[in-house]
C-alpha cells in the first residue's frame, strides 16, 4: 500500500488534487491511503512552501499546482 499525503490549506487545488490521487490509483489498481495534511508546521517540514505538495511514501515528489495525470501515474507505480 502506498502512502500519499497530500500537504496544503485544504484549498479547491488540494481537494482535487487528492481527488486526483484516488482516481489515478483506483484506474491503476493500487491501494493507497491518503492523508491531508493541513497544518502549516508539518508543511514546512516538507520543504513545500507552494502548495498542493505530495508526498508518496515519505518523499516529496510534487510541489505547486495541480499535478499532471501522467506524472501522478509515475509516482504511484514507483
Amino acid at each position: 500500500m502506498k502512502d500519499v499525503k497530500v500537504l496544503g490549506p485544504g484549498c479547491k487545488r488540494c481537494e482535487t488534487t487528492v481527488t486526483m490521487v484516488k482516481d489515478a490509483a483506483t484506474r491503476l489498481g493500487i491501494d493507497v491511503k491518503v492523508e491531508k495534511v493541513t497544518d502549516y508546521a508539518e508543511i514546512a517540514r516538507f520543504g513545500i512552501a507552494s502548495t498542493p505538495g505530495i508526498v508518496v511514501d515519505g518523499k516529496v515528489v510534487h510541489a505547486g499546482g495541480l499535478p499532471k495525470e501522467d506524472a501522478l501515474e509515475k509516482w504511484l507505480q514507483a
